[in-house]
């Protein structure tokens, strides 16, 4: 009876060991980056339509940044979707709200006291990473702490969003309390890739619009092959005077050559690596992940 019990723990150990080794040179660069990154490095893959996985301390919080604008967008369509909000519908954005960042909207509108479309600000928070639209939105949205509900209700709880754009340049500290871990944006990612989360329509546009996202194009895209499909969103905190940098990420689905999908998750936090260097750590990871699941 015992031998009998102890076959099935063997094969599970084997296997077990198997699909471990089959990573391990992936597994082993990562490590090796993250020593580079003067930092805390986190990464999390997954392969959806296999459920293969890689995780590379991802426990950790990591500071968010413009990643967040994926998880606003998604809640901004949800509400499109449920009929609360109109994509055609115009607000009023007043001088006072539209401010001296990185934003196609201040440079399209400086004046302010404008109508603007919804759809509009929305795809130039998605694409362009405009910092105003992404104040806007949360607005609209009543608040960031509404979007965290929204996010937590997908089963999504390793998941914190306090303050918006403006909050975050003012206040050195408030930008930590916007984190998450790179599980999280891949569970995410997966969900908007199998369509659980919003309508086919509205699911669609919020793909093409990370599709076209040319935002940070030296991080995952950079050493991948031309053509390939990358729907991302990135994040990028700024350098305090030490040399410090709290975020730099970039979070993408990815078509593989094979047709299935690789969802993938780098995020460093708290680095004095320079902004060249945590740039070819993320590249690097993608492009050493994508040649390790096209393989099969």
């Amino acid at each position: 009876m015992i031998k009998k019990c102890l076959v099935p723990i063997i094969i599970l150990s084997f296997i077990t060991c198997q699909l471990y080794a089959q990573h391990l040179a992936l597994r082993s660069l990562i490590s090796e980056l993250s020593d580079s990154s003067k930092g805390h490095l986190g990464v999390f893959i997954k392969i959806p339509e296999t459920g293969d996985t890689l995780s590379f301390h991802n426990q950790e919080h990591y500071v968010m940044q413009s990643v967040f604008k994926f998880p606003i967008a998604a809640f901004i369509l949800k509400q499109v979707d449920e009929g609360k909000l109109k994509l055609d519908q115009k607000i009023f954005v007043r001088k006072a709200e539209l401010h001296k960042t990185v934003s196609a909207l201040y440079e399209k509108y400086p004046d302010g006291n404008v109508y603007i479309r919804v759809r509009e600000i929305l795809e130039d928070m998605v694409t362009k990473s405009d910092n105003n639209a992404c104040d806007l939105l949360l607005k609209l949205a009543k608040g960031p702490a509404v979007v965290q509900k929204f996010i937590n209700g997908l089963g999504i709880t390793d998941f914190q969003m306090k303050v918006n754009e403006t909050g975050m340049a003012g206040s050195w500290e408030r930008q930590y309390l916007n984190w998450t871990t790179p599980s999280s944006l891949v569970s995410l990612l997966e969900m908007t890739l199998a369509q659980k989360v919003l309508s086919k329509s509205s699911n669609e546009l919020l793909r093409k619009w990370m599709r076209e996202t040319y935002v940070t194009p030296k991080r995952i895209r950079f050493f991948l092959p031309i053509g390939t499909i990358v729907e991302h969103r990135s994040g990028t905190s700024g350098t305090n005077e030490k040399g410090l940098s709290p975020g730099t990420n970039d979070i993408a689905t990815i078509t593989l050559p094979t047709g299935k999908h690789l969802c993938i998750a780098i995020m460093i936090t708290d680095s004095y690596a320079s902004d060249v260097q945590r740039d070819a750590i993320i590249a690097k990871i993608a492009k050493a992940a994508f040649d390790e699941f096209s393989r099969g």
